[in-house]
């Protein structure tokens, strides 16, 4: 067992553990505020700070506001444990929605990813770097598009055969792009957050991206 102190997030990594056992902490865990993966045999939980919670939430407020100005229909289901026990992985993202099958999964309390598809994309804010290979598990599941933060900026990677390349813009939310997001989070230090996503609202109106 390892810990990794960090600014952002604290990490507590265990090795050897069986599915019924990440089952068993998942249910224990339930209302707890951290975040769960868990890759054939290693598990990790990640306990959260504020300044990750903060960047996890302006990232949502601002896909919020985007798919309301140009009237994008999608699902929110925010960090939903998706898993699959054929393949031994199973992860907690910070955000993370259904856009293109977003009438495949409305109405549904549950996601079975055996029978339902992955969401369409995820948030994910990992500044002090998790032991695991998050993209490996995100690839194996067939989640088409993931945005990191890293503490500087915000990239978006989508999925092409089995590995994640980056992309400037978008493929779930044209015609969005890495760069404008990144400017809103560089300036949360300076800004209230209704600020800048009042300011990130009119931003969309004055380059006539609604519709």
């Amino acid at each position: 067992m390892s810990t990794v102190p960090f600014l952002a997030e604290q990490r507590v990594i265990l090795d050897h553990i069986r599915w019924q056992t990440y089952l068993a902490i998942l249910d224990d865990a339930e209302n707890c505020r951290g975040r769960i993966t868990y890759d054939r045999g290693v598990l990790e939980i990640m306990a959260p700070s504020k300044l990750h919670e903060k960047v996890k939430s302006l990232i949502g407020r601002m896909v919020e506001v985007f798919t309301e100005e140009l009237n994008i229909d999608i699902e929110s289901v925010g960090s939903t444990t998706f898993k699959r026990e054929d393949l031994a992985q199973g992860f907690e993202p910070d955000e993370s929605y259904y856009i293109q099958h977003a009438a495949e999964v409305r109405g549904k309390d549950e996601i079975d990813l055996l029978i339902d598809p992955p969401p369409d994309l995820l948030v994910e804010v990992d500044i002090s770097r998790s032991s695991l290979n998050k993209f490996d598990i995100y690839s194996a599941l067939g989640v088409p598009e993931v945005w990191r933060y890293d503490g500087e900026r915000l990239r978006f990677y989508v999925l092409q055969a089995d590995t994640y390349i980056e992309i400037q813009e978008s493929l779930a939310l044209p015609p969005l792009s890495a760069s404008q997001l990144s400017h809103v989070l560089s300036q949360r230090l300076d800004e209230s957050e209704t600020t800048l996503i009042r300011q990130f609202r009119q931003s969309i109106q004055d380059n006539n991206l609604t519709r």
